[in-house]
């Protein structure tokens, strides 16, 4: 309620009004032209981000579109105003015997509750932290319980066939590393050497591939990777010696033992020993932690979600909502309490979200929508937070790469599947005002539209 009285105070939920439709601006009407781009395939809001005047300009506003990552804005600004910047996951650790002689006479148990960075550093660190208790072997068993969020099956190639690209990894409550696999090659001599992070227990990865002339291009199709064999990586094929060292983040391709390998492995590589096994299972009732681990902030994990536009983070967000407010993390708990914050502080008729992340092909809302989420965020105590989160036009995250005259006028979320692209967030115009923009095409070829995109971006911040 706190955001709304600050909305009602700067006369923002007045945007609430449907917009006029408009003309785009020659420059972006010249750029649907060269694309050969229809102009009704595309949606368009530019307005006052302090939302005290009719927007500046509307086109297709209201039209229904799938928002692909831009719906990662949604889960950001309900997430910072219902769990606050501050919140951090922990992920509480047990020790259910006693310890003799550096060797715990029992299980030990990992609760997972969400955290979307458990990465290899701290789950290194983790490790750490056991030893730390005087344990170097363990006797019995080593248990995750991954029972805080509800598990779907999921395919993870179901969504564009393409099951290992890390992005398409599913959320777990216990989610280590995203699911992944980095596979560094360095060029030396006559061979490139291979290092895998993490190391998971019984897998084999080659310790070296053959190097080969010519430029570096496709290099991964070079190497004539063979993922078949979850307990063995195999290259038919030889790496460019021009590539020097590069790097290949791909999800383990078993995803169901990726926990268990990754914590066996990193439990060795620490030089812990352990008798038993590592195995599903849940934290004995009776049973108090010996110590939790915390995640970075909020505040900080949504940068690395939004600037790189993260699915799977997203989705450990989106599930954490329901977790925090009623005990256990699923998607139609997340739903419902979105759909609720939707009506309580953005006001209206909420739009389709899945799953947090924009990877879906169901999700629908409007330009108009987005705009007013911005306002909105724009307005509240969290704006700081919101705007650090977003990639700057041609500096950072997904907007590395772009070019023009907004080059670092544009805070913007990126929006990008085989139909969508677009973009929302904030633009710094030479007046020295903010706009909210957004741009989102839906269409069979919906890249085409990226330059008209960029001339929209350039004409909002020239504030003619």
């Amino acid at each position: 309620m706190f955001l709304q009285r600050i909305l009602a105070g700067a006369g923002l939920v007045a945007a609430a009004a449907p917009a006029l439709a408009q003309g785009l601006p020659p420059d972006v009407e010249a750029a649907l032209a060269r694309a050969k781009f229809p102009r009704d395939a595309i949606a368009v809001v530019v307005a006052d981000a302090d939302g005290r005047s009719p927007p500046r300009l509307a086109h297709r506003a209201t039209a229904q579109v799938n928002p692909a990552s831009i719906a990662k804005l949604a889960t950001t600004v309900a997430a910072l105003d219902l769990l606050g910047p501050a919140f951090t996951w922990t992920t509480p650790v047990y020790v259910d015997g006693p310890v003799q002689n550096g060797t715990l006479q029992g299980n030990l148990y990992i609760k997972g509750q969400g955290d979307p960075k458990l990465v290899v550093e701290r789950l290194w660190l983790l490790m750490r932290r056991i030893q730390g208790l005087g344990i170097r072997t363990i006797a019995g068993d080593i248990v995750l319980d991954r029972s805080a969020f509800e598990t779907v099956p999921q395919d993870p190639g179901a969504f564009d066939g393409e099951p290992l690209k890390p992005y398409n990894a599913a959320p777990d409550a216990l989610l280590l590393n995203y699911k992944s696999v980095v596979m560094t090659f360095v060029a030396q001599g006559a061979q490139a050497q291979v290092q895998a992070e993490p190391p998971l227990a019984g897998v084999q990865v080659p310790a070296s591939v053959p190097l080969a002339a010519g430029d570096c291009g496709d290099w991964r199709a070079a190497l004539k990777p063979d993922f078949s064999d979850a307990s063995r990586v195999r290259f038919a094929g030889a790496y460019p010696a021009s590539c020097g060292e590069r790097s290949w983040p791909i999800a383990y391709w078993n995803a169901e033992s990726y926990s268990a390998r990754a914590v066996a492995g990193m439990w060795k590589e620490v030089g812990g020993t352990l008798s038993g096994q590592v195995r599903d299972g849940r934290v004995p009732a009776a049973l108090a932690p010996a110590f939790a681990v915390q995640s970075p902030a909020l505040a900080e994990a949504i940068r690395d979600m939004n600037k790189f536009s993260n699915n799977v983070m997203a989705q450990q967000l989106f599930l954490t909502l329901s977790l925090q407010q009623r005990g256990t993390g699923s998607l139609e708990g997340s739903r419902e309490i979105m759909r609720r914050w939707w009506r309580d502080r953005v006001g209206g008729e909420p739009p389709v979200m899945m799953n947090g992340s924009g990877l879906s092909r169901e999700e629908r809302i409007t330009a108009q929508d987005v705009a007013r989420l911005l306002q909105l965020a724009w307005a509240s105590p969290s704006m700081p937070e919101v705007l650090a989160s977003l990639p700057v036009a041609g500096v950072d995250g997904t907007l590395r790469r772009a070019r023009g005259k907004g080059t670092g006028l544009a805070h913007l979320k990126t929006g990008s599947l085989r139909d969508v692209a677009g973009v929302a967030g904030i633009v710094h115009a030479a007046s020295g005002k903010r706009y909210v923009l957004v741009a989102i095409a839906n269409h069979p070829q919906a890249f085409l539209a990226r330059p008209a995109i960029e001339a929209l971006v350039e004409w909002a911040a020239r504030d003619q």
